[in-house]
């Protein structure tokens, strides 16, 4: 038996005991003649002052169970205080864990794990010496009577293993420990270009290499030979709005046909919206709506995604600014234009960009993707549940919501309907504890998504970042939220990452253990709710988070700064938080970017309002700064970046930007941010479509690159970091995704995403 402690966790745990690993037998009470056996695998994933971490592994080596209790005793007096993917009490020093549900059966060769964090007395936290699973104690040996563990009943399928019901014939099996991701369709487009139409789609992240594809333009296939290169093809001379199908060829049989591909006849897609009418406030002003930020997700799980969009009042209002506004709804759309549902948040919930961050997901791996934001008394569903009390009114005299009940809502992403409804942690408890007593600082929130265990998504949502900062992460399974953790600077050792938080956020694997932690701004939480590590250098605006420096293990991070006596920017080692590199303080800085814009310099390029030129990876500066410090694109065909900023799209060069695309009859997003309502790689191959809002938003424009490319990719939404980020993407002060491998000049093939698909 041993125990295995994070390797980045080493100096914290010197004086931690080592322990061993425990196995042991597993029993099916249903079934006396049985054969059992199993192994439980313990480690100390980190340890600090009063407290610890640990994840725990079952693998069943016996016959199939179906529902299962781990049971323990602890030598030292640890106490287990809050754990995920498992039930867990206490009585002394013994303790037993009981499935979640969800992972309730364990097939032959099959795993369950689950996760705890407890408190030991800072002198000596031994494991536990032994382990029972339904009362059995473990052994870790496989009976010689029991089926060989590669064997499993006909109705499961070994954990390696896809289904066949459901695997098609060009994926590979899931990774062991791989993320669940969507079973995206092939997202087929055609885009005018020239006298002829780009038409491409997706290379899906579970396809095996040699995978290559057929175009049929109706019945006419037009390629001579199956294409082995970049999933797009430009068919000259061919009329506009020509019908398009594509065909994956696997050991030379050719698959069925995709879904026929979306027509871009102008080199964009208008997809219908409806605007929800006007009103009036308490004080008389009138006002009308505009469509916000958006997201994608697969609402009902036909591998093709729908727009979920936030509509804003001409009235909302930043935290700062007091008055009235009206009420925020939230649309689904299909491509084509149909609503699938609107659900009216209520007068109980203020507009203005840092009060809904809006999360599209598929929290429960049942293949479709669910909906997920704070809400309030007289919160109306999809479906028209009325949420709490339908005539309760919070508002003050100043238009801002200081009492009454909180919640988090999960919703039905095909219906819109109410699935479950917690209190939001954080809850706001004394307003003036988060930095003012007006208002301000007390509803700043952030949102995201994160594989916090590796496998499947977890929901964050938080509040505050000026002063005080409290993360909380929630799993949806079985139609239920469950809280995983929370994290509070106020809590004794976390407070070193009071104060950092940005107006964005950034979910990314830094440390390399396969799961993601989220970058808070200036501090890093881990996997598990602990504080990774803090700059210490404060508040700002834009976080960007990614392989930036190819030439460096693992990612960086590049952040602007608020606070006028610390760096005005720095790029820093996103596993430990070292900085690397800063520019001198210079006021409030207020927009920053960097990613690989300029194929003359190794790695990405880094820059900001407030310090002088565009700077490499080593901080040197080697040339003009480009025109917009916004967001980015992967537009044109090589691997180099665009700019993306206002309704335009420019390529950066030494001597000065090249307008690629300048889109009429549409509108930016958030005032001065000039953001789009939504950019990602949500069609075609892995290049980035750009979605506005038209001018009367009575549209969601959607452009598409009309440039072929020879560089073959995965879509970029089977990159876990990438897809999170999507997510987030409408959060506060929205920033552009990252993925996590560097994509840009000189590239390597990057590594095929450790995912399964639901």
């Amino acid at each position: 038996m041993h125990l295995t402690i994070s390797r980045r966790r080493t100096a914290l745990l010197a004086a931690a005991s080592a322990a061993t690993l425990l196995a042991g037998v597993l029993t099916t009470v249903a079934a006396a003649a049985a054969t059992v056996a199993c192994r439980v695998d313990y480690q100390v994933t980190n340890q600090w002052g009063g407290g610890f971490g640990a994840d725990v592994t079952v693998t069943n080596l016996g016959d199939p169970v179906n529902g299962w209790t781990l049971t323990w005793s602890w030598t030292a007096g640890q106490q287990v205080t809050q754990a995920w993917n498992a039930t867990v009490t206490q009585s002394g020093a013994q303790v037993a864990a009981r499935d979640a549900g969800y992972n309730a059966a364990i097939g032959t060769g099959g795993t369950a794990a689950f996760g705890f964090n407890g408190s030991w007395n800072n002198t000596s936290n031994p494991a536990p010496t032994s382990f029972a699973l339904n009362g059995t104690t473990c052994t870790g040996t496989t009976p010689p009577t029991t089926a060989p563990a590669t064997t499993a009943p006909p109705t499961t399928a070994p954990p390696t293993t896809a289904p066949p019901t459901t695997a098609p014939p060009t994926t590979a099996p899931p990774p062991t420990g791989g993320m669940q991701m969507e079973k995206l369709d092939r997202g087929l487009i055609s885009v005018r270009s020239g006298n002829g139409n780009l038409v491409s789609w997706r290379l899906l992240g579970t396809e095996v290499s040699g995978v290559s594809f057929n175009l049929y333009r109706g019945s006419t296939k037009v390629n001579s030979t199956p294409i082995t290169g970049a999933t797009n093809y430009l068919d000259s001379g061919a009329a506009a709005g020509a019908a398009y199908t594509v065909r994956a060829v696997v050991n030379g049989a050719e698959q069925a046909a995709s879904a026929a591909a979306l027509q871009f006849l102008n080199g964009y897609l208008d997809v219908p919206i409806q605007p929800p009418p006007g009103g009036t406030t308490p004080t008389g002003e009138a006002y009308t709506y505009s469509a916000n930020d958006a997201s994608v997700g697969d609402l009902d799980g036909d591998g093709r995604y729908e727009i979920v969009l936030k509509w804003d009042p001409s009235n909302s209002k930043d935290n700062s600014q007091s008055g009235y506004t009206g009420n925020v709804y939230v649309d689904a759309y299909t491509l084509t234009g149909t609503r699938l549902w609107r659900i009216d948040l209520g007068r109980n919930i203020r507009a203005g960009a840092h009060y809904t961050q809006f999360q599209v997901y598929d929290y429960d791996g049942d293949g479709r993707a669910e909906v997920a934001m704070k809400t309030a008394d007289g919160t109306r569903s999809g479906t028209g549940q009325v949420i709490g009390s339908a005539s309760a009114d919070y508002r003050n005299s100043s238009g801002y919501v200081l009492s009454g009940p909180e919640y988090l809502t999960m919703f039905d992403g095909r219906t819109g309907a109410a699935l479950s409804t917690v209190d939001y942690d954080p809850p706001r408890g004394t307003v003036s504890s988060w930095g003012d007593s007006y208002g301000n600082r007390v509803d700043r929130f952030l949102a995201g998504t994160a594989y916090l265990d590796g496998q499947r998504p977890s929901l964050i949502m938080a509040r505050g970042y000026y002063t005080r900062a409290v993360i909380a992460a929630w799993d949806f399974r079985d139609g239920t939220l469950r809280k995983r953790w929370t994290f509070d600077s106020n809590t004794a050792g976390n407070g070193a990452a009071a104060g950092q938080g940005n107006h964005s956020l950034s979910i990314a694997d830094i440390d390399g253990d396969g799961r993601q932690e989220i970058v808070y701004g200036a501090a890093a939480i881990d996997d598990n709710g602990r504080l990774l590590w803090s700059t210490g250098n404060g508040h700002g605006d834009a976080l960007h988070v990614g392989d930036l420096d190819p030439s460096r293990p693992g990612l960086e991070v590049f952040k602007v700064d608020e606070d006028g006596t610390k760096p005005s920017s720095y790029f820093a080692d996103a596993r430990t938080g070292q900085v690397l590199w800063q520019t001198a303080p210079n006021g409030d800085n207020g927009r920053g970017v960097s990613d690989d814009i300029w194929a003359g310099s190794p790695g990405a390029e880094s820059w900001s309002a407030a310090a002088d030129g565009l700077l490499n990876t080593k901080g040197q500066n080697i040339g003009r700064k480009p025109s917009s410090q916004n967001f980015l694109i992967w537009w044109d065909g090589d691997p180099v970046r665009e700019l993306l900023d206002a309704t335009k799209i420019d390529k950066y060069g030494p001597n000065g930007d090249t307008r690629l695309l300048t889109a009429n009859g549409v509108a930016s997003n958030n005032g001065t941010k000039s953001t789009p309502a939504l950019s990602g790689d949500i069609l075609g191959d892995w290049r980035e479509e750009v979605i506005w809002r038209t001018s009367d938003s009575t549209a969601l424009r959607i452009y598409s690159t009309p440039t072929p490319t020879s560089l073959r990719l995965h879509t970029l939404m089977h990159d876990p970091q990438y897809r999170v980020a999507i997510a987030w993407q409408n959060t506060a002060y929205n920033q552009p995704p990252h993925t996590g491998f560097f994509l840009g000049d000189g590239m390597t093939t990057p590594p095929a995403p450790n995912i399964y698909l639901r």
